[in-house]
């Protein structure tokens, strides 16, 4: 076997696997479930949010919490660079249930928030009481896992974007993790 065919064989996977996921979309409550998480998501907005808030209820933490959201937003960032290298145009087999705000699909930018966010708030937690990053990771991954599930069931992602954005967030979340931390234990 070579390289193209392995590189074809992984193309029609991820072509497979999107149209399955997408089927769903089918059922309206999971089309309205997919676009309202997919709204939200949209350049990192709900996981902003979610960090500013944190900043103005724990004041202690304050500059935890706005590291982390800058943290978050710099995924987004990378996310959005690395579109502009690759180029990869965005899924043409299947009808999206979303407008996007590019042409450009890999990586996927909500997954790249999410999974930086994710692991924001387990580090900013983490100083802030024994239970609380098991807490708020139990409350955040699940929400994070199903914001990246509704890139595919929209339609705008093949699941190989969105498994480079996860993995582009948690990269960026270790490597931003002490600067996030830097003055509390």
């Amino acid at each position: 076997m070579d390289e193209v065919d392995v590189v074809d064989g992984v193309r029609g996977l991820d072509r497979r696997l999107l149209s399955v996921l997408h089927a769903h979309g089918a059922d309206p409550r999971v089309a309205a479930a997919a676009r309202g998480l997919s709204g939200v998501g949209e350049h990192g907005l709900l996981w902003l949010a979610a960090g500013l808030a944190g900043a103005a209820a724990d004041r202690r933490r304050r500059g935890v919490w706005l590291r982390g959201t800058a943290l978050t937003a710099g995924a987004h960032l990378a996310s959005m660079g690395v579109k502009r290298v690759v180029r990869r145009p965005r899924p043409a087999h299947v009808e999206p249930l979303v407008r996007t705000a590019g042409r450009h699909s890999f990586p996927s930018s909500h997954a790249s928030s999410a999974a930086t966010a994710v692991a924001v708030v387990i580090v900013v937690a983490h100083g802030a009481s024994p239970g609380a990053p098991l807490v708020l990771a139990a409350a955040t991954a699940p929400l994070a896992a199903a914001m990246c599930l509704s890139r595919l069931v929209t339609g705008v992602h093949y699941p190989s974007d969105v498994a480079a954005g996860v993995a582009l967030g948690a990269l960026t979340a270790r490597l931003g993790a002490r600067w996030v931390v830097r003055g509390h234990g």
